[in-house]
């Protein structure tokens, strides 16, 4: 998914008109990519905004589109939204990190049972679930945090991918750090969860 920083800063014409030239020339034109089988379906929409220095959106549009593609997706199916920002947050970071319009996404995606949202841009790594922030009854889904894998950029933490495993109502969330010492990355832990009635909880509750 584009995130700010496929969006031109200082070219203002870049910026405004051709924003994505770059990301559809070397990546894909598709700004809202899909894949579904017959145990995940995975939806990506755009949050990057010409308007906006760093911080994304998402509209209702978009939200619409989401909606009426999770609602058709049969219930025994994970369901996994992807953004470049996030809807919620690590600890330390204030709800101005929010991608904006998330509580009203938040609704709508409950109601057709989003299960996982995967994010980036804050480059620190995280695993919430959604019922702590926003108290929606009966729902609660997973926001899994991605670190930054190769960036320098890496606000206190080495770098890390996140390695995600979904089987039988459980899932897996298992953090891939990068050890100096190996040069390679190495396995971090991981955090398991399963599916209730009432949405995804750790393991053991």
């Amino acid at each position: 998914m584009p995130g700010n920083h496929d969006v031109p800063l200082y070219n203002l014409y870049g910026r405004f008109v051709g924003r994505f030239d770059r990301y559809h020339r070397y990546i894909t034109p598709d700004l809202e990519p899909a894949y579904a089988d017959g145990e995940i379906a995975v939806l990506g929409t755009n949050t990057a905004r010409s308007l906006t220095w760093k911080g994304g959106r998402i509209n209702a549009a978009q939200i619409a589109r989401l909606k009426e593609r999770l609602s058709g997706i049969d219930a025994r199916v994970t369901k996994i939204v992807v953004t470049h920002h996030p809807f919620d947050l690590p600890q330390g970071f204030s709800e101005t990190h929010l991608v904006g319009g998330a509580r009203m996404a938040m609704g709508h995606l409950a109601e057709c049972g989003a299960d996982l949202l995967l994010a980036g841009h804050m480059h620190v790594s995280s695993v919430c679930r959604t019922v702590l922030r926003y108290q929606i009854a009966g729902h609660s889904a997973l926001v899994v945090q991605a670190g930054t894998a190769t960036s320098t950029r890496g606000r206190g933490e080495m770098n890390s991918f996140n390695c995600i495993r979904i089987e039988s109502g459980v899932m897996t969330i298992e953090r891939w750090t990068w050890s100096p010492d190996r040069m390679a990355f190495a396995s971090g832990g991981s955090e398991v969860y399963r599916k209730t009635s009432d949405g995804w909880e750790p393991r053991g509750i």
